[in-house]
């Protein structure tokens, strides 16, 4: 899946991922491509008609956060080298089966205050 703006890409390789046993851990990449010099990427789920959940943020340069009901087994780091973000899931359950998105955060502005 990939999402393209005039300069910024998200590409999320494989469109499929899973796990055979829950002491595994199941990682997900995110590649990015943007000209901002501290890019913003996020991790949402979306479970079935859901809206998306957000997961986590990180950030080029500081820390980013979770959601408290991710906390624990979610984990990511931005590689600035890579351009990537990979999420990692620890200990998958049957209930993380879902739509994971990549985002990076747009770097467009309006002119609305």
């Amino acid at each position: 899946m990939e999402c393209r703006g005039q300069e910024d890409s998200v590409n999320q390789p494989k469109s499929f991922q899973s796990a055979y046993e829950e002491k595994d851990a199941v990682t997900l990449d995110c590649k990015y491509n943007t000209t901002n010099s501290n890019p913003t990427l996020f991790w949402y789920r979306q479970n079935g008609h859901d809206s998306p959940k957000y997961i986590l943020r990180r950030h080029k340069f500081g820390d980013g956060d979770e959601a408290i009901e991710f906390k624990g087994r979610f984990h990511s780091r931005h590689d600035s080298t890579s351009r990537s973000v990979p999420l990692t899931i620890q200990n998958p359950r049957v209930s993380d089966s879902a739509l994971y998105y990549c985002a990076l955060q747009p770097t467009v502005t309006t002119g609305y205050s």
